[in-house]
């Protein structure tokens, strides 16, 4: 059971093996204070590589303008606990100011070795410096390397189509039986996957150091509004009653739609298919009691829905650039 939960991550890894590396560096150049480098290099590692440039460059900054400040500070007003403190009261607005806070940990340290010196002298400036570098600079390295998602990517799109298409297949049963036994699991299902598919999509994303449009995003994001309409869907299919021609004509269309979940391109066909429903509806017998009325009514708005739907997929999706997308499936 133990050797079960114990699995070291890639981040782990890095962490562990840059740390190290870290601190052989700055002990061989015979650095003061060389385990900081490793300190550094922990701080440092993330779980993008945008984010980590991000960190990487406010901690940087950060730490110049702590050996900056600190230098003057305690040079000027002496190496005392009440100075380090007024220090801190001026230097934390400063991070901030200057949108680096991200650097405020690392950067106490830096503070910390000036003021366990008792003195600043350009040597010690560059030893701070060569710190700082070192542990930022092999975190960076250490985050080039980043796992691909792409096979977790179209296992959440699989799990998600599925998810979908159990769904759908749940309505048309509905509106033809007025009644199920469903219990609704793949609600719940689909709004985890939805959001871990998300997650994991923004993450990659993030994974590009220049602008990169991801299909795998787009494609979730269409799917997340996709299922917002299923959501406000369902409280008017619970409501229809009686087994209509108008019910089972859009039971056999949503059957049929629940078949075709995928990346593909079909929505243009599904809304005419929906244009002519609404037609032939017009064309029916008018109610003849108020509760017919009303199940009319909610069998529009059901069909007012469904394109929407299939609208948001020709809105957020088809025109995305799918080739590199479709190459991986």
């Amino acid at each position: 059971m133990f050797m079960r939960s114990f699995r070291i991550g890639y981040r782990t890894l890095k962490t562990a093996v840059g740390a190290g590396v870290s601190i052989a560096i700055a002990s061989l150049l015979g650095l003061e204070f060389y385990s900081s480098a490793a300190i550094i290099t922990i701080l440092c590692i993330s779980v993008t590589r945008r984010h980590s440039l991000f960190i990487s460059w406010a901690r940087f900054i950060a730490c110049i303008i702590a050996l900056l400040m600190g230098a003057a500070l305690f040079e000027w007003l002496g190496y005392t606990p009440w100075v380090l403190t007024l220090l801190l009261l001026i230097y934390i607005p400063v991070v901030v100011m200057f949108k680096v806070q991200e650097g405020f940990i690392t950067s106490c340290v830096i503070l910390l070795h000036l003021y366990v010196l008792n003195e600043f002298s350009w040597g010690i400036f560059w030893n701070e410096l060569q710190l700082i570098i070192i542990g930022v600079g092999i975190a960076l390295l250490a985050n080039v390397y980043m796992p691909n998602d792409e096979k977790k990517l179209r296992e959440y799109v699989k799990d998600i189509e599925a998810t979908f298409s159990i769904i759908l297949k749940e309505i048309a049963f509905y509106l033809r039986e007025g009644d199920s036994q469903w219990d609704g699991k793949e609600i719940n299902d689909a709004i985890e996957l939805l959001e871990k598919a998300n997650h994991l999509a923004e993450k990659n994303v993030q994974n590009h150091l220049r602008k990169y449009e991801d299909p795998y995003f787009h494609y979730f994001h269409m799917r997340s509004k996709q299922f917002e309409v299923l959501e406000r869907l369902l409280p008017f299919v619970s409501s229809i009653q009686a087994n209509s021609k108008q019910s089972e004509m859009i039971a056999d269309f949503v059957e049929e739609l629940s078949k075709v979940i995928s990346p593909a391109d079909y929505g243009h066909y599904y809304i005419d298919q929906l244009d002519s429903m609404r037609l032939t509806f017009k064309e029916m017998e008018l109610p003849a009691t108020r509760d017919e009325f009303e199940e009319r009514s909610h069998l529009f708005y059901i069909v007012y829905e469904l394109n929407q739907y299939l609208a948001l997929k020709n809105q957020l999706w088809n025109h995305v650039d799918k080739t590199e997308y479709l190459r991986t499936k």
